[in-house]
């Protein structure tokens, strides 16, 4: 697995940001506790960056959520709860473990109502949302492998309302996006994703760095036109 190379600062920041702003609650905090139980990577979002997905849902005014990559459901968690009532969220995992180390966290957060796991490949999984005819998501998320992140980009297009929010995490990934050699299982695939980016007649987008216990990285955010 690639490493990241959090500093020391960076990381106390963090955590004085999660502690005196972000405020995550026990099942927050138990979503990342069961995934170190059962041996899963320490990849998910930071406590600061799953509450701004949080937000984002809210300020978007979404009610259908699209997650790719679900992990232990820490994100997935945050986002459910910024949708309303009436609100759903799909989240899509490849894994059936982490699908079941997930399931029991988001609905020991009470969201087990409004969250459906669909197990299996996103790309295969992703086609049959389509297939189903499934109303247009307004807000997607792509925290997955690497390599398909300009796939799951066409898809959030052809899946997504106009106007909707599509957030793509590891958009920076420790520099290299500069120089791939650092990482040529992941690197080339998220570069193709910001070129896509660029380039893709319906994607607004732009890209914001962040520092912290993930290292040096960032995310893209676009708006579908």
């Amino acid at each position: 697995m690639f490493e990241h190379h959090p500093r020391p600062e960076w990381i106390a920041a963090e955590k004085f940001l999660s502690r005196v702003v972000v405020h995550p609650d026990p099942a927050l905090e138990q979503a990342i506790s069961s995934a170190a139980e059962a041996g899963m990577p320490a990849i998910e979002v930071s406590p600061n960056a799953g509450k701004l997905l949080k937000l984002l849902v809210q300020l978007s005014r979404a009610r259908r959520v699209l997650e790719i990559g679900t992990l232990a459901g820490f994100s997935t968690i945050w986002m459910g709860r910024g949708l309303p009532s009436d609100g759903t969220l799909v989240t899509c995992e490849f894994l059936p473990k982490h699908a079941e180390v997930a399931w029991a966290n988001i609905d020991a957060a009470g969201l087990g109502e409004k969250v459906e796991i669909r197990l299996g490949p996103a790309l295969e999984t992703l086609a049959a949302l389509e297939e189903e005819g499934r109303e247009p998501f307004d807000f997607i998320f792509i925290d997955a492998d690497k390599e398909n992140n300009s796939r799951y980009l066409d898809w959030a297009v052809r899946l997504g309302r106009p106007g909707a929010t599509v957030v793509l995490d590891n958009a920076v990934w420790e520099g290299a996006i500069l120089d791939p050699a650092m990482d040529p299982v992941n690197a080339p695939g998220i570069i193709e994703a910001l070129r896509l980016l660029g380039e893709h007649p319906r994607l607004d987008a732009t890209v914001i760095q962040t520092v912290g216990s993930k290292g040096w990285d960032g995310f893209a955010l676009a708006r579908i036109r």
